[in-house]
């Protein structure tokens, strides 16, 4: 029997049970090759075999859809790499991943008419065996005629697929068409390999849209931009040789080639490519704009924050090719199956051909008949292609909705969440912090006196990124106020800013902040209380051991937070807020938007504490900024940023990033994640409960060779037209526009 390590559709080596994605081995290069002929898990195992061997070859990575092989290396010989795949009949080219030939995807297809002329051939081949319409010679020309057109290729590569000793659906055909030739059932040998044929061309165009989805996104930014020159005037150039704080110029209804920000102008842009959000969005200057946006009105003018190769679409796209590539747990797991059942049907086969003509008493020829039908039943593409294909069409619906997900993996797993905790600034409410109002806790404190502290407040307030602080900030400019210069500053995450003015410390926090520096006395603490009550933040600006004042900022809940956590509880998730903020002024903000439950005054390390007490009830997620949340959100199973655009951080940190700011794209996920979730079933149940009607239909002697054809390729078709009805999955959320 041949060796088999390699199941037909070979998985990738991945991590058992990991979530995050297997980085590659340390000190290696990385060599990208696009091969055409690779489209199917067929292929996949036969290149790993030919470079498992392969000296310096540390590890591969297969990308399926988009056709590309890289080949993680230790100063390999690259040209015996190339070497040893232009053996397995595949023809590798040096990838680049801004760059697919147009066209590519069609490369390898023959022509139509030559599949149609030999299909006309292997039907007048049965019509002339049924019929005895003429000598058995006719029939026999007429089969070989129709093979010679369009079996060929299939016949190279199952020899070599034989030839490395991989049992692949072309090595079982090549076996089962030859086999039917020399018991010369000439007819049914033609019509299978027709309908073989047929049935690939098929499937590859079905693959050919999950993978067109992908690559659509790549053509969103244009390849030219109108940049300043040094004479101020505007000239079109490659967006890829645009410095970063060029200024580039922009008409209504062109498309943005790179990041950057309005300089001039105050445009309406189109940001759906980025963020999902089918309304257009009114931009001013000072704003972010993102490549891929379409400029519906009106001139603008904008300065470029990065180069073409790191604006935000291209992170996004790189980020769902990586994604494409992660195999998600059913996939292992069908991967690890299709290990055992492919050689298992092999040798029930050959048991067929042997036995059943000894112990049941049929013919030789019948018996050997059912043992290749057997054989062309055995490949479970149908089983293993379905499961990349449904994955590839999620993560597509997703990033052409505004929801990156960074792997097969969280895509599968969403449909599993059932604890989901939220930080509240940013999250659930605006992220756009307002100072209410404040008061000096003296209340006989002089006019200049008042102006000191809030000058004092906006020193500190300016020497933080926290946005509390940055209210504070902003409401003493407001007011023409110079914030005073302070030294020795000290920023405590989840606790407020210290700093020195004049050799005395200063600082300006929480209550926990209070606590390190003085004592909470019963008529501060009833003014907090009262500002608390009102569900406000509280920042207090102290010098030494006194607080002196008390700031009172605010940040109203997002108007679509309470549907989105209605919609999550109606789905039998539980719901959390886990913030830094005051315990009383957390409970307001939860009750308002109907969390279920609410923890307050947490550090970040308490937050993680809290994830890790969660996480053993069940899946739970995180929902947070992708900075200051980073530790909940890489301890949480599945991560979630929120209003992910421009932010480094988010894509690089969580596992899903949201690209706009609306909560209800966790709804749009998980919903996804679920629909994931029954296709897969749906294509498992499918593909194996096929293969086992027409595996008893070929033993009891009722199935044809072209039948079993329809059992392995049929399968396949309906298993990817099943898969790829995830691409149109996402909804369009209520009061916006559908993409």
């Amino acid at each position: 029997m041949l060796e088999k390590t390699d199941d037909c559709c070979a998985p990738l080596s991945p991590r058992p049970g990991s979530a995050r994605p297997t980085p590659p081995p340390a000190g290696t290069r990385a060599l990208r090759l696009r091969i055409e002929a690779m489209d199917c898990p067929t292929e996949e195992a036969l290149l790993r075999r030919a470079l498992s061997d392969a000296p310096g070859v540390e590890a591969l990575e297969f990308d399926l859809i988009g056709r590309v092989l890289t080949v993680h290396h230790r100063d390999a010989d690259e040209e015996a790499i190339h070497r040893r795949i232009a053996a397995t009949g595949m023809t590798p080219q040096v990838d680049s991943p801004s760059h697919r030939p147009p066209g590519a995807d069609d490369n390898e297809q023959e022509s139509w008419w030559k599949l149609g002329m030999a299909a006309t051939l292997a039907l007048a081949a049965e019509a002339s065996h049924w019929l005895g319409l003429a000598e058995p010679w006719l029939a026999a020309a007429l089969a070989l005629a129709a093979i010679g057109m369009v079996g060929l290729p299939t016949w190279k590569k199952g020899f070599i697929a034989l030839r490395h000793r991989t049992l692949n659906i072309n090595a079982l055909m090549s076996v089962a068409v030859t086999g039917a030739l020399l018991i010369g059932q000439w007819a049914e040998a033609a019509m299978v390999i027709v309908l073989f044929t047929l049935a690939e061309r098929i499937e590859a165009h079905s693959l050919g849209r999950a993978r067109r989805a992908i690559r659509d996104l790549l053509s969103l930014a244009p390849e030219t931009a109108n940049v300043e020159q040094a004479d101020g005037g505007f000239i079109r150039q490659a967006a890829n040789a645009v410095a970063v704080g060029s200024r580039v110029r922009v008409q209504a209804g062109e498309r943005l080639a790179l990041d950057g920000e309005v300089e001039l102008g105050a445009p309406t842009l189109d940001e759906s490519p980025i963020t999902g959000e089918g309304l257009p969005v009114d931009k001013h200057p000072g704003d972010s704009v993102f490549a891929g946006s379409v400029n519906r009105n009106g001139e603008f003018t904008y300065r470029t924050t990065r180069a073409a190769g790191d604006t935000t679409l291209a992170r996004i796209i790189h980020a769902v090719e990586q994604a494409q590539g992660q195999r998600a747990p059913t996939q292992r797991f069908i991967d690890r199956f299709a290990a055992i059942y492919t050689p298992a049907v092999f040798a029930m086969a050959l048991l067929t051909a042997l036995l059943l003509p000894l112990l049941f008493g049929v013919t030789w020829l019948e018996g050997i008949y059912r043992a290749l039908v057997l054989l062309v039943i055995a490949c479970p593409c149908a089983l293993v292609i379905s499961t990349p294909v449904t994955i590839v069409s999620g993560l597509a619906a997703a990033a052409r909705s505004g929801i990156l997900i960074k792997g097969g993996t969280f895509l599968e797993q969403g449909h599993r969440l059932r604890i989901l905790a939220f930080d509240k600034t940013g999250t659930l409410t605006r992220g756009e912090p307002a100072q209410r109002h404040w008061q000096a806790l003296d209340a006989g404190l002089a006019p200049e006196g008042r102006e000191r502290l809030h000058a004092l407040a906006a020193g500190l307030a300016s020497r933080s990124g926290h946005p509390v602080s940055a209210a504070v900030a902003q409401a003493a400019t407001h007011a023409g106020i110079a914030p005073l210069q302070v030294e020795e500053v000290n920023e405590q995450p989840g606790l407020g800013v210290v700093a020195t003015l004049e050799g005395r410390p200063v600082w300006l926090g929480n209550r926990r902040l209070l606590a390190q520096f003085a004592r909470l006395t019963s008529d501060v603490e009833r003014r907090i209380a009262e500002y608390e009550a009102r569900g406000e933040t509280l920042v207090i600006l102290g010098e030494g051991d006194r607080p002196l004042a008390l700031f009172a900022v605010s940040d109203p809940l997002r108007g679509e937070s309470q549907a989105a956590i209605a919609e999550l509880q109606a789905r039998g998730i539980r719901t959390l807020m886990l913030s830094g903020d005051n315990p009383t002024s957390v409970a307001a903000i939860a009750a308002e938007a109907g969390i279920d439950d609410a923890y307050g005054a947490l550090l970040p390390e308490d937050k993680l504490a809290m994830i890790d007490a969660q996480a053993r009830q069940g899946v739970v997620g995180m929902v947070g900024d992708g900075i200051n949340d980073t530790p909940a959100l890489a301890r949480a199973d599945i991560g979630f940023a929120m209003g992910a655009a421009g932010s480094d951080a988010a894509i690089e940190t969580a596992d899903v990033a949201l690209m706009d700011d609306d909560p209800r794209r966790l709804v749009s996920f998980i919903d996804l994640s679920r629909a994931t979730r029954r296709v897969l079933i749906q294509n498992i149940a499918l593909a194996l409960g096929i293969k086992a009607i027409f595996m008893m239909l070929a033993f009891t002697g009722h199935a044809t060779l072209w039948m079993a054809v329809f059992a392995d390729m049929g399968a396949s078709l309906i298993v990817v037209a099943n898969g790829l009805r995830l691409l149109n999955a996402v909804r369009a959320l209520p009061g916006k526009g559908a993409r």
